[in-house]
């Protein structure tokens, strides 16, 4: 077969390469695996925050996992719909970039550890420097 998409071309190069090659798989609803334990992770520290006044109330140690389990269930399930809604017909970076962008804005002592020293924060009009157009240079005139 001459136009088979698997046979390597003259030079040696692949002709096909899928198109979503280099993104990340997604693991449970919508979120790929780094942002699930990035959400998984959030939760649990917020049930465990939760859950240790809470058994401390209660004299009970067994609403520490507790919490933390239906913390990190909850965390998913409901980070899960915000993220997917929030990243639909994004590109697969946006997330990323967004998270730079704000801790670049917030906390610019941050940037050197995240990467935001390359990001634009520059809000207002940019200027090329040209105050009159040049009458020479009109259409129409000789």
């Amino acid at each position: 077969m001459a136009g088979s998409l698997e046979s390597p071309s003259r030079d040696g190069l692949v002709t096909f390469l899928p198109h979503r090659l280099n993104r990340h798989p997604v693991v449970v609803r919508g979120l790929t695996a780094d942002e699930l334990w990035v959400c998984a992770g959030l939760s649990g520290t917020a049930g465990l925050v939760v859950g240790v006044p809470l058994a401390w109330l209660t004299h009970s140690i067994a609403m520490v996992p507790t919490l933390i389990v239906a913390g990190i269930g909850i965390g998913v399930f409901v980070g899960g719909g915000l993220l997917r809604r929030w990243k639909r017909g994004r590109p697969d970076t946006w997330l990323y970039r967004q998270l730079q962008w704000r801790l670049a804005l917030c906390y610019p002592v941050l940037t050197a550890h995240t990467g935001g020293s390359q990001l634009i924060t520059r809000s207002g009009w940019w200027s090329t420097r040209r105050l009159r157009p040049d009458p020479s240079l009109r259409r129409g005139r000789p």
